[in-house]
């Protein structure tokens, strides 16, 4: 049974930083692209993240871009988002998503979801 277990969210101050984590088990995770979304009450899925199964190629959503870095330890079957100079309309749940083959910005696409990190931004 494949599993996607987030950890890191929390409360920051604007302008701070917070790291999340997802940790996969139940499947090979060397040979599955992973993606991050965002979701806040009331608004659509946004994705914010993805990467190649291998690591080498990283896309980011054009809010993000510049102060989120997605990366990941297949040794670990771990992978991580790293948030700097947070925003107040950063504030969402985030999710770790992973699927078979290529990575992808469309959140239908990913089988394998984690249960959602709670990450709020203070002004």
């Amino acid at each position: 049974q494949v599993q996607l277990v987030e950890s890191g969210g929390g409360l920051v101050q604007a302008g701070g930083s917070l790291n999340l984590s997802c940790t996969a088990s139940g499947l090979t995770f060397s040979n599955y692209a992973i993606g991050w979304f965002r979701q806040a009450p009331g608004k659509e899925r946004e994705f914010v993240a993805d990467i190649k199964s291998s690591g080498t190629n990283t896309h980011y959503g054009d809010s993000v871009k510049g102060r989120f870095t997605i990366s990941r330890d297949n040794a670990k079957n771990t992978m991580y988002l790293e948030m700097n100079s947070l925003k107040p309309e950063d504030t969402s749940v985030y999710y770790c998503a992973a699927r078979l083959g290529v990575a992808t910005m469309t959140s239908n696409e990913y089988p394998y979801w984690g249960q959602g990190t709670q990450v709020t931004v203070s002004s």
